[in-house]
């Protein structure tokens, strides 16, 4: 009888390896795989068309002391990732937190609101470049109605990277829908319990509502600052196909890479790069993951 279960554990076993061994070469062929490619690749001249050489630690120490426009599109980067992800993360709050009241026609706000997470990147990127136009773009016209001198966006390479960070504000459509739906699993017995104690609308707010939804914003926060340290599609569409703004400016970090293995075809020093900011974000990450249990709620959690 024992030998018979085995037998039959052995072959749920090995049927349960075959259903998953399509996942497990494609892990092996098109991510773990090249991970070590790369990983090898960073200690090398490679480009593409040449074999190998092997020239040790000379590509990350030639990042660090030789080349300007790494400090450049890394600060880029920290600079797009410092002011938008707390941006993006209080605005999708604030407008779920709007979005969650129980007035007439609010489905349809609540669609036009997500409506922009769900258009096409590179079109979406063409109709901002033409709102921003500091000479017939509707953004400026708009200011120009209150007596205000709309900057050159685009153009100045001091507004550059406000206005990708303008831009993202309005794409939190995504975030939104999370922060809602989080918002509408809170307790209605914390609120009446808070308003029998006299706590009006902000105090529910603070004291209810944002507590209990710190799961969700530890998330977007994590997967928000990620997402920071890789844009690239926007710098390229919004700087002249990839060159990188006035000044540098929209030279951020994934930009500076591509250009380094497809323009510059220097694969060794961009796969440099790219372990340089994994271990960025692995760094930040890890930071992210210890200081969670200090501000983030799990109901049931005891502590």
């Amino acid at each position: 009888m024992g030998k018979k279960r085995l037998t039959m554990r052995r072959k749920e076993s090995i049927s349960g390896y075959i259903f998953v061994l399509p996942w497990i070469i494609g892990f092996l062929a098109f991510t773990a795989g090249p991970l070590v490619f790369s990983f090898a690749a960073s200690f090398t001249n490679y480009n593409i068309t040449s074999q190998m050489d092997f020239v040790g630690a000379e590509n990350y120490q030639g990042l660090f002391t030789e080349d300007s426009l790494f400090w450049t599109s890394l600060w880029n980067t920290l600079y797009f990732v410092a002011i938008s992800v707390p941006l993006t993360t209080i605005g999708a709050i604030f407008l779920s937190a709007l979005l969650n009241q129980d007035i007439p026609g609010i489905r349809f706000f609540r669609t036009l609101y997500y409506l922009p997470a769900v258009l096409s990147g590179v079109g979406v990127y063409m109709l901002w470049m033409q709102l921003l136009d500091p000479g017939t773009g509707m953004v400026n016209l708009v200011l120009s109605w209150f007596g205000i001198d709309g900057p050159n966006w685009l153009f100045d390479p001091e507004w550059t990277k406000p206005s990708l960070i303008f831009m993202k504000l309005w794409s939190v459509g995504g975030a939104m829908l999370l922060y809602l739906a989080s918002m509408q699993g809170v307790s209605k017995n914390l609120y009446e319990a808070a308003e029998i104690d006299g706590a009006n609308t902000w105090k529910k707010f603070f004291h209810i509502t944002i507590p209990m939804i710190t799961p969700v914003i530890f998330f977007d926060v994590v997967t928000s600052l990620i997402g920071g340290f890789q844009i690239f599609q926007e710098a390229y569409v919004m700087s002249n196909n990839g060159e990188g703004g006035p000044a540098n400016s929209l030279l951020f970090y994934n930009l500076y890479m591509w250009k380094q293995a497809f323009t510059n075809f220097n694969m060794g020093y961009a796969m440099a790069m790219s372990w340089i900011l994994f271990v960025i974000v692995f760094i930040l990450t890890i930071f992210n993951l210890k200081l969670a249990p200090r501000w983030v709620h799990y109901e049931g959690e005891e502590k």
